[in-house]
């Protein structure tokens, strides 16, 4: 193997936010990768570091370039210069964009469950969360686009957050999808923030189709909001990009993005990207296959020991969606017994909206051996819950 997924890297008593937990604990929660990134990449970061001078950092036609031919080749999208903007995080520039383009109290619509941090960038904000739950036929998620449609509607509704690839349940939106979705977002005077962030880690032979690329009114009404850091693991280096090809909606962004201060990269934020996307290709694919790999062997093993548990099956993500229904009434009593009884910490997925509630979100970017042992004690944790049940009856 050209690159070692296998090899387990010590990540305690790094300040990791994953791994800050008890001596004989497994964190499978947050979306961050258990894999050292791209040799292009730690490469750059090495060389710049060298220098030793870490002042204030311009971004150079480079990073523009980096972006622009990374999309065209990898996404056959074509972005121009003057769309992109630099921004620390894409939660960062969610929660500017949702201060900046919609007014106190007025609705943000979400399709839950959804990444949970949507939830906080609109409430904190002090503007309203508006539900559209995505419905399920057997384990298959799609949109209720009479639900959509109602809520765009609402003359309250301004803004929407779309997550493609969606997060958690690792959908990938279709051309049509999209452009129905832009087409009623457009007719209701909604403009759409897309999230995606997860767009690199689709299953080998799937592609994402970016949101603006898929209609002149998606291109109009949309921020989309992109950064190499899930794909290459660095989210904290603390760099993104929006895309915004509407010069009025870009202004508006960008006077955003610059009041709250979040528009100036460290020097790292702009050495990464580049040396991502200019040198990262192969490696990045080789990850996508050991992920799947990882789900692969996940799926086999849920079905062989777990069977009453239902995992969904993903296009994009390193997330594992599963739903425990059938085994604990409460998915988040059920995690939190896991953890305390087995170590293992998962995420419930009632953070993720409703709908979430009788699932649990299990973050399988990880060499196999400690996926492994993950499942191990997901199993037994589940076992052991579902005895205290019953001998709590």
């Amino acid at each position: 193997m050209k690159y070692d997924f296998d090899r387990v890297i010590e990540r305690r008593n790094t300040n990791s936010l994953k791994w800050n937990v008890g001596e004989t604990e497994l964190p499978m929660w947050v979306a961050d990768m258990d894999f050292e990134t791209a040799p292009s990449v730690k490469d750059a970061i090495q060389e710049r570091a060298v220098h030793g001078i870490f002042g204030y950092t311009d971004i150079p036609d480079a990073w523009y370039q980096a972006y622009i031919d990374w999309w065209k080749n990898r996404h056959h999208f074509s972005i121009e210069k003057e769309w992109l903007i630099f921004c620390t995080g894409v939660v960062p520039a969610i929660s500017s964009m949702v201060r900046k383009l919609t007014t106190p109290a007025e609705k943000v619509l979400i399709q839950t469950p959804v990444y949970n941090i949507f939830f906080n960038s609109i409430l904190n904000n002090g503007r309203q969360v508006l539900e559209s739950p995505l419905t399920r036929n057997g384990t298959a998620y799609q949109i209720d686009f009479t639900d959509l449609e109602q809520k765009l509607a609402d003359p309250q509704t301004s803004l929407m957050i779309l997550c493609n690839p969606h997060n958690p349940v690792g959908k990938i939106w279709d051309k049509e999808t999209l452009a129905r979705i832009g087409a009623l977002c457009h007719k209701h005077h909604v403009t759409v923030i897309s999230d995606e962030i997860h767009c690199d880690l689709t299953a080998p032979g799937c592609e994402y189709i970016p949101f603006a690329s898929v209609s002149q009114e998606c291109k109009n009404i949309s921020v989309t909001c992109i950064a190499p850091t899930k794909a290459f693991n660095l989210a904290g280096l603390q760099t993104a990009a929006v895309v915004v090809p509407n010069p009025t909606l870009r202004h508006k962004v960008w006077r955003g993005l610059n009041t709250d201060e979040v528009a100036e990269p460290n020097v790292f934020a702009v050495e990464a990207p580049i040396a991502a996307f200019e040198h990262g290709a192969d490696w990045l694919d080789a990850l996508r296959f050991y992920i799947q790999e990882n789900k692969d062997t996940a799926a086999r093993y849920i079905k062989e020991h777990i069977p009453q548990a239902i995992l969904v099956p993903s296009e994009a993500t390193y997330l594992l969606w599963l739903d425990i229904g059938k085994l604990a009434s409460s998915a988040e009593d059920a995690a939190k017994y896991i953890r305390e009884n087995t170590g293992l910490y998962v995420s419930a997925g009632a953070q993720y909206g409703k709908s979430g509630e009788t699932f649990l979100r299990i973050n399988a970017a990880c060499p196999r051996s400690v996926l492994l042992d993950g499942l191990e004690r997901l199993k037994n944790g589940l076992a052991s819950y579902q005895e205290s049940l019953a001998n709590n009856c």
